[in-house]
């Protein structure tokens, strides 16, 4: 099957590196550009990412093959409306995914990774978690719905490679009517960031339309300070992968019974029971 994301490796290094010189050549005291120790992480955390999947695709593959054919549904590959179809579905499960991401804290233990970064460039969109295993369940239904795994997989690569330029801050705003309808780099600049009003926001893939209907779009004001609420201070790929999954487990081994043990997988993250200071090491609020 061809792996969109892997050929396009090549274009991602050197768009990256394209970036970085841009910043050294033309410094700007309002852009964070780049730091070498932050950078590496986030390239080891993108391979890491790649070489899990290489077997997890297998999987996701039968998975899939196993619910196309049993469903009663098989769309023509061959009419562009299939593939109009496809890029909306896979917009809206690609919304749904990352918004529960964010708000059930045992999903967000793998997605933080992505959000661990204090600095927002190319680097930052490697950055990947090296748990992929929670995205199965959201693109089910379009098997179900009659698209076939390898266009589901294909148009699932489309997203991140659009995904994959909207990570810089060299970009400013764009033309208006762009800025309405697609995630642009302004609109996902918002999503990293850490201040509170930004917290929560701008989900969308390749199109943000999604988060003006369902009510979590903010435009971008003041500055965005980038990375998490309570920041974890490593460049440690491994503690970077896992942080958020061994303050869950913490949790859970101080809890008093089965509510608050649910509490801390499916509440948002920060979430404590009543009358328990919303404080310690490891905990990642959303950024």
């Amino acid at each position: 099957m061809f792996d969109l994301i892997a050929h396009a490796i090549p274009v991602f290094v050197l768009c990256l590196a394209l970036e970085a010189i841009s910043f050294a050549v033309r410094p700007d005291e309002e852009k964070l550009g780049y730091r070498f120790e932050d950078a590496r992480t986030s390239v080891l955390m993108g391979l890491g990412n790649v070489v899990i999947n290489l077997g997890w695709k297998l999987v996701v593959v039968a998975v899939y093959a196993a619910v196309y054919l049993a469903s009663p549904l098989h769309l023509p590959t061959n009419n562009p409306l299939t593939w109009i179809a496809l890029f909306f579905a896979d917009e809206i499960a690609f919304y749904w995914y990352h918004r529960t991401h964010h708000t059930i804290r045992v999903l967000w233990a793998s997605h933080v990774v992505h959000h661990s970064s204090r600095f927002y460039n190319l680097s930052t969109a490697l950055r990947q978690p090296w748990t992929p295993f929670t995205a199965l369940p959201y693109w089910l239904p379009l098997a179900l719905l009659g698209f076939p795994p390898w266009m589901i997989l294909l148009q699932q690569s489309i997203s991140l490679l659009y995904q994959f330029f909207i990570h810089t801050e060299r970009v400013s705003t764009l033309w208006r009517p762009i800025e309405f309808v697609f995630n642009t780099p302004s609109h996902h600049r918002v999503h990293h960031g850490s201040n509170e009003q930004y917290l929560d926001t701008n989900y969308g893939g390749i199109l943000i339309v999604w988060d003006r209907i369902f009510g979590t779009f903010r435009p971008e004001r003041e500055k965005v300070r980038y990375g998490l609420t309570k920041n974890i201070d490593t460049f440690n790929p491994i503690r970077v992968a896992t942080h958020e999954f061994a303050a869950i487990l913490r949790d859970l081994r101080g809890a008093r019974g089965w509510r608050e043990r649910a509490g801390y997988l499916l509440r948002g993250p920060g979430w404590k029971p009543a009358g328990t200071p919303v404080s310690g090491p490891g905990l990642a609020e959303p950024a």
